[in-house]
């Protein structure tokens, strides 16, 4: 399913009635319509990310539904593309709190391969029809894809932004990890909590506390502005 480690983490998961009808469900919507991120890329965090070198989990809520947008990454944009009001507030943050340069490009790829699994609830979503998948059974897995990280060896930082991301903590109980929660980084909310809330560096802290790399969170534009 995965191509990595995941594949045995979740193997009791895959086997499970609920998955099995869900798969051909999402099959069915992408005979039928117009359905993001592209089918090969609906498991994507996981491919970049693998279970054993997750670090950070950045939760989303489903993908982007406008045209080309979805990479499957959660917040990320495939280069090329115009970043969403939300990624954009995400880099302004990260430039206040670590200088990061804002980039052109709004890929979070960087993010993923060293350890950042960038997790949607909900991993597809019909063109032009926000949360149109919700409640098809993605939850229950990614759900469980929480759970599973909550039984990490190695301390992580669970990143949840906005009120839907922070009802999933209630699934991290492991006293080893650490939470980081805040307002939305959309324009509807960011200015409540959002900005300044310092997450990049405060998960760099913790991440060196406990004797694990940091994140280079800098993204490099390829994209001439």
């Amino acid at each position: 399913m995965i191509g990595n480690d995941w594949d045995i983490v979740l193997e009791s998961e895959f086997k499970k009635e609920y998955f099995y009808n869900l798969l051909k469900f999402v099959q069915g919507e992408y005979a039928r319509k117009v359905v993001f991120p592209p089918k090969k890329e609906v498991f994507k965090a996981f491919r970049y990310t693998p279970y054993k070198n997750v670090k950070v989990v950045i939760l989303g809520q489903d993908p982007y539904h406008g045209e080309g947008e979805a990479e499957g990454l959660s917040f990320s944009v495939k280069e090329g593309i115009k970043k969403p009001p939300s990624l954009n507030n995400i880099f302004k943050e990260l430039h206040d709190d670590l200088g990061c340069s804002i980039p052109a490009n709004g890929s979070l790829v960087p993010w993923a391969k060293q350890g950042v699994l960038l997790l949607n609830t909900v991993l597809t979503v019909i063109k032009d029809k926000a949360a149109s998948h919700k409640g098809i059974g993605w939850e229950t897995f990614t759900d469980e894809v929480i759970k599973k990280i909550n039984e990490h060896e190695t301390p992580v930082v669970f990143i949840l932004w906005g009120s839907f991301a922070r009802s999933k903590k209630q699934l991290i109980t492991n006293p080893k990890h650490l939470i980081i929660e805040s307002a939305h980084p959309s324009p509807l909310s960011a200015y409540n909590g959002f900005f300044g809330s310092r997450p990049f560096s405060r998960t760099n802290e913790f991440l060196i506390k406990n004797n694990l790399k940091p994140i280079d969170w800098s993204i490099k534009s390829y994209i001439k502005q």
